[in-house]
């Protein structure tokens, strides 16, 4: 084969691997040049029939030909593979920028009511109270005969209360409308001082964006023989403003009527609402949180305690109410939808224990 024919035959192979877009049509190039009936491996073989000086001239050509085409075989090979890895990349491209997947043992969240709860045991815990409890399901005597609600009572009225059947005394239990009944239980079982706090479950007939059938409270007691008016403000402002986690909050306190207290109060906040975002400490309005009052009379003689002997005050407030408030959350329903989704929004960290040093909310 003359030089002609040799550059021409190299320009064709160099073409045609140039040309191979993945490694099959590569290999297919390789194959019909450097295969054993290739064109190359063909020339190859003519060598041997050459004169010695033949061979000298011949020999480097066709030699120089095969290096070259496998030179282009391994750098067409090369691109090709760069290629696929930069597809395979461009495939697979991770957004770092992305937050990290937390690991399934954080992927849980503490209900808001449960922290809330915790939170309020947290602040009342430093200022000496303990945690009562009690069953949900409780006599009307200790719903509301104790608690000065004489049979009868208009004063019932204020309570939608759920009735069970009645028992083999004909007696009908009720699903507790208050957390107070833990007030008689405690005050009956433990003689004073006394401080404690009462969170738990309540029901009442109600439902709309801010109430439900079965809601959460949270009341206090003390008992002792100087409670007065001036502790319990003191004890509502250190806990409004611990649990809102502001400087300071005015409160207000406005004459009302719970058959269970007297002198009683409902009492206000002061708050700014301000672009439809409530925020307390500041501003000039006010908003209702809590009912409060001195424990009446009566109450303290239908658990054995001499009013002329001790004397004392208690509180109640909404937990959903409040949590509400601080989490801005518009409506009280989804709290018991048990809707995933919600939860991941509103719900907190299992290992975000509230602690009045390290901060209620993390």
């Amino acid at each position: 084969m003359a030089t002609t024919d040799l550059d021409t035959l190299e320009r064709d192979l160099l073409s045609q691997v140039a040309a191979a877009s993945d490694e099959a049509a590569l290999e297919t190039v390789r194959v019909a040049a450097l295969g054993k009936k290739g064109s190359v491996s063909d020339l190859l073989k003519t060598l041997g029939a050459m004169t010695p000086d033949e061979r000298k001239v011949r020999g480097p050509q066709i030699n120089g030909l095969r290096d070259r085409v496998q030179g282009a075989l391994a750098g067409r090979r090369e691109a090709l593979a760069e290629a696929a890895l930069e597809a395979r990349l461009a495939a697979e491209r991770v957004d770092v920028t992305l937050p990290l997947r937390e690991a399934p043992d954080t992927r849980g969240r503490i209900h808001p009511i449960s922290q809330v709860m915790e939170e309020i045991t947290a602040i009342f815990a430093d200022m000496g109270f303990s945690v009562a409890e009690g069953p949900d399901i409780e006599t009307d005597e200790l719903n509301f005969t104790a608690l000065n609600f004489p049979p009868g009572h208009p004063a019932r009225e204020m309570h939608d209360t759920f009735f069970l059947a009645p028992d083999a005394q004909g007696k009908r239990k009720v699903l507790r409308t208050h957390t107070s009944p833990v007030q008689i239980r405690t005050m009956r079982a433990k003689a004073p001082p006394i401080r404690v706090i009462i969170p738990g479950r309540t029901y009442r007939h109600d439902s709309d964006q801010t109430h439900t059938p079965m809601f959460h409270q949270c009341e206090g007691l003390v008992i002792d023989k100087a409670a007065n008016i001036a502790n319990l403000k003191w004890v509502l402002e250190e806990f409004a403003r611990a649990f809102f986690e502001v400087e300071a909050v005015k409160m207000r306190f406005r004459p009302s009527f719970f058959p269970f207290t007297e002198p009683s109060a409902e009492v206000d906040i002061q708050c700014s609402r301000k672009g439809g975002e409530i925020r307390f400490g500041e501003g000039t309005d006010w908003l209702e949180v809590l009912g409060c009052g001195m424990v009446h009379p009566n109450v303290l003689r239908n658990c054995g305690l001499d009013p002329d002997e001790v004397q004392g005050f208690a509180f109640g407030v909404g937990l959903d109410r409040i949590a509400m408030l601080k989490y801005g959350m518009p409506d009280l329903r989804p709290f018991f939808e048990a809707d995933v989704r919600w939860l991941d929004h509103y719900g907190f960290r299992p290992l975000d224990v509230p602690s009045l040093v390290a901060g209620l909310t993390a």
